[in-house]
């Protein structure tokens, strides 16, 4: 079981970036993979990013591709979401998740960071 919280979320303007971090604690972090997901009032939660328990790969949803990075760090037990580009419609909350290796299913949630981007 692993616990996870997001930070680095805030105000940016349209062009701006931004850096989101999900800390995590728990035993052998490296044998989870973690997702960026994301949640805009009255919209349902979406998918936006996925790395591999080894970082080996990571996986982007259509409309952020190009513009976001995902990262992590074992060593650190850290995750990052890397925003560049920023536009409005990238306004939301965003959770780190994070589902064991042989899981289809992200089991651990964070509690959300806001990232709010102005035009």
């Amino acid at each position: 079981q692993v616990h996870l919280a997001e930070s680095g979320g805030g105000l940016v303007q349209t062009g701006g970036s931004l850096r989101l971090s999900c800390a995590a604690s728990g035993r052998t972090f490296s044998s989870y993979g973690v997702g960026w997901f994301r949640q805009a009032p009255g919209k349902e939660r979406e998918f936006v990013a996925a790395i591999r328990w080894n970082g080996g790969s990571s996986y982007y949803t259509d409309s952020v591709k190009g513009r976001f990075t995902m990262s992590r760090d074992n060593a650190k037990n850290m995750v990052y979401l890397q925003m560049n580009s920023l536009k409005p419609e990238d306004t939301a909350v965003y959770y780190c998740a994070a589902k064991y290796i042989d899981s289809q299913d992200y089991n651990y949630w964070g509690q959300g960071t806001q990232v709010t981007v102005s035009s």
